[in-house]
């Protein structure tokens, strides 16, 4: 029932008309007799490998009968002459037909499925006469192009007579070569006939670069009488018969070209034909590239003739005929010796997706993601720069058995990861001539070989690094790199370059980055540590982001490790920061360093000045112009630090004074009607402790004017108005206003004067 509704749908509603990923011969020929092998072509999964496989002949009405299937079924016309193969490793199947007669010539399918409307294939078959049974002419069979010698026996009688060969055509026979030297024209730069000697009763005829229209029968004479010895030849001329080829999209295919070692010095070339069109040149030794095929495909030549043409990163559009050839041009040209294949691109393929075009900002970085076969993991990896010489090469860069090559240390690195099935290259510090093509290769299924084309733009880079730094031998040293706030989310690393890639080293977080202005509440500052730096931390780091396996942007910083000399001052600046950001940090130093203890910023000072005053020699690291900066710097510095270090001392005393006068209430600041006559006896609080409450104590006088605090309120038992005590809080807030007038006149008086006296 669930079949005859299938049916009532399938005729309803007809098939959609899609692409088939089944691919065979379009176009089979043979002769009576004789037998063929067609194969065909489908995706290798793990259901087509397994589903019914079958070979049918195509009636008037469109309807395909089954002559043999992959479930043993054989029609009685095929009993005993045919069989079906499946191979499913290689994702083909093989229909073997012998003892073909020309009733078998016509249209048929081979495909997948129960039906003939699923997946399939058309197949043209053709069987012709055996022209051998229509005369006793011996056949010699050629591919055009191609060389081909035809022997011609005689007796003794004729030994010492003229030897010929002519071409029959209708009832003559026209002269194409004899033992006088006569060559036809159409023959006369490609024909020689040979005499072996006396002794030997044959000779025979030499035709290179066989034609289409040389096919035909021939005559080999050897006399010119009634007794001369005659006999019939057939030359069968054959096109090339294109070899299938079955290919994924993104995969690679490699035509390997052999022609003969007649053809070795002669130009070769690789041509792609489409829908019956002319044969266009993709590639030949002339040094021409079609412009569709830049960057992706290699010529690789070889001995006697032989040469492979390798081309990467299949397109749709790349499925055609290809034929290879030699002529001295570089051309397709009858006559001369070619190969040919039947390409077909599956769109169905396994081989994952992955930009084909990477850009980098200049000095910057990109990463590149390399597909290969996941049953190859343990083969090598190289990644190679394809050049555009007269043939185009690909010379190797970097590979995963640790070769580097030399103006790429430091440069480029090839990781493992993510893996399974992917491999990635990081090449940093981008440069103009940097891009171009490069090719991601394995060792192990070269269809997996893919490009990518590398574009380098003006820009800036993301991360910021110093350029290059030193770290003293035996000390401490950080590296510090910026990240703007785009990877806020992103991990953060640093790594030590190595032949053998980066390896991963702990940072630390230091935090907001002041680099990047425009969002400080994200950017971040990764910095590498080294607690004790010996020479073997010489070398380039990286710092880089990474999204789950995936790699970002890098940056590299070349670290040079030195022995400082005794006594002598760092003047390097090892940590990565924005300009000024050097000088902005050293004067918040200095700061601090005077507010917590001004004794110990001029005992500093003391010591720098005996150390690298006029008399004192230079410290080579420190920048030109850097020491009168520092003296002017330094200068108006110190006043101000001490000023405020006075300033602290005051206010110190004052706030412990104000500690001390806890018991005393101020009338002003709270408002309220208690009298001290309500103290059994005052002296009971040892009021003549705190100056401030005492009857003694004077007010503090600013301007030569004393100042009261007056009650807004009369209290209850007071005989006579009283002014009012100033409290600790108020005196010390009139004590910070007054120094901070005289921190400032300070200031301005040790800024005019200069740095002479600092």
């Amino acid at each position: 029932m669930s079949r005859l509704f299938l049916a009532c749908l399938l005729a309803v509603f007809p098939v959609v008309s899609m692409k088939s990923p089944i691919f065979g011969p379009e176009e089979v020929t043979s002769v009576e007799g004789r037998s063929v092998s067609i194969t065909c072509y489908y995706p290798a999964t793990s259901v087509n490998r397994h589903t019914r496989k079958y070979w049918c002949r195509q009636g008037a009405k469109g309807r395909c009968t089954t002559l043999i299937s992959s479930e043993g079924y054989v029609s009685d016309d095929y009993v005993g002459r045919a069989n079906l193969t499946n191979f499913p490793e290689s994702g083909t199947f093989v229909v073997d037909i012998s003892h073909l007669t020309r009733n078998d010539s016509g249209r048929y399918k081979c495909g997948l499925g129960i039906s003939s409307r699923g997946l399939n294939f058309d197949v043209s078959l053709e069987v012709s006469q055996d022209p051998a049974q229509a005369s006793d002419a011996h056949i010699y069979p050629v591919d055009v192009g191609r060389t081909v010698t035809i022997n011609c026996p005689f007796t003794s009688a004729n030994s010492q007579m003229r030897k010929s060969l002519c071409k029959k055509t209708g009832q003559g026979c026209f002269l194409i070569i004899d033992s006088t030297g006569y060559k036809n024209e159409n023959y006369e730069d490609r024909i020689r006939l040979n005499i072996a000697g006396t002794n030997t009763l044959v000779f025979s005829v030499v035709i290179n670069r066989v034609l289409l229209k040389d096919a035909g029968m021939y005559v080999c004479q050897a006399g010119d009488d009634a007794k001369a010895d005659k006999s019939n030849v057939y030359l069968q001329v054959l096109e090339p018969e294109p070899e299938l080829v079955y290919r994924d999209l993104r995969s690679s295919v490699t035509f390997d070209c052999s022609l003969g070692p007649e053809v070795a010095d002669t130009a070769k070339f690789l041509c792609q034909q489409k829908n019956g069109e002319a044969c266009n040149v993709v590639i030949n030794t002339l040094g021409k590239k079609a412009q569709d095929f830049q960057g992706r495909i290699l010529f690789l030549p070889k001995d006697n003739g032989v040469f492979s043409v390798h081309i990467a990163s299949l397109r749709k559009e790349d499925a055609g005929r290809y034929v290879c050839g030699a002529q001295p041009e570089g051309q397709p040209e009858e006559g001369w010796p070619v190969q040919a294949w039947e390409l077909f691109v599956n769109e169905e393929t396994a081989i994952p997706a992955s930009p084909s075009v990477v850009k980098g900002v200049k000095g910057g970085s990109v990463t590149v993601s390399c597909p290969y076969n996941p049953k190859d993991a343990n083969s090598a990896k190289y990644w190679c720069r394809w050049e555009k010489d007269q043939n185009g090469r690909c010379p190797r860069l970097v590979q995963s058995k640790g070769l580097v090559k030399e103006q790429y240390k430091g440069r480029l690195a090839l990781l493992a990861e993510p893996g399974n099935g992917t491999y990635t290259v990081i090449l940093n510090q981008l440069m103009d001539q940097d891009a171009g093509f490069y090719w991601c290769v394995t060792d192990g299924d070269t269809s997996w070989t893919s490009t990518v084309q590398l574009k380098v733009v003006e820009g800036e880079p993301s991360l910021k690094v110093p350029k290059n730094v030193t770290a003293w031998l035996g000390e401490a040293f950080k590296l510090s790199c910026h990240f703007p706030c785009k990877f806020y989310s992103f991990e953060k690393y640093w790594c030590k370059w190595s032949n053998e890639g980066c390896s991963p080293l702990p940072t630390q977080n230091d935090g907001p980055s002041q680099a990047f202005v425009s969002c400080d509440q994200n950017s971040q500052i990764v910095s590498l540590n080294l607690d004790t730096v010996t020479k073997e931390d010489e070398g380039w780091y990286w710092c880089g982001v990474k999204e789950g396996p995936r790699y970002g942007e890098t940056a590299a910083v070349y670290v040079a490790v030195e022995s400082r000399a005794k006594g002598s001052q760092d003047a390097k600046q090892v940590n990565a920061a924005p300009a000024g950001g050097a000088i902005e940090s050293r004067a918040g130093e200095i700061q601090n360093k005077a507010l917590l203890d001004p004794r110990l910023f001029v005992e500093e000072i003391a010591v720098k000045d005996a150390a690298g005053g006029p008399g004192a020699p230079a410290d080579p690291g420190r920048p030109a112009g850097h020491s009168g900066s520092s003296k002017v710097l330094v200068s108006t510095l110190v006043p101000l630090a001490l000023v405020l270090a006075a300033g602290v001392v005051a206010i110190g005393v004052l706030r412990a004074r104000h500690r001390k006068n806890v018991d005393r209430i101020s009338i002003r600041s709270y408002r309220t009607d208690i009298s001290m006559s309500d103290f059994e006896n005052s002296r009971d609080f040892e009021g003549r402790d705190n100056m401030g409450a005492s009857p003694e104590a004077q007010e503090t006088s600013l301007g030569g004017k004393d100042e009261f605090a007056t009650a807004t309120e009369d209290t209850v038992e007071s005989k006579e108005p009283k002014k009012a005590k100033r409290s600790s809080k108020e005196e010390a807030d009139e004590a910070f206003t007054t120094f901070l007038l005289q921190a400032k006149n300070l200031a301005s008086t040790a800024t005019q004067d200069g740095p002479t006296e600092a």
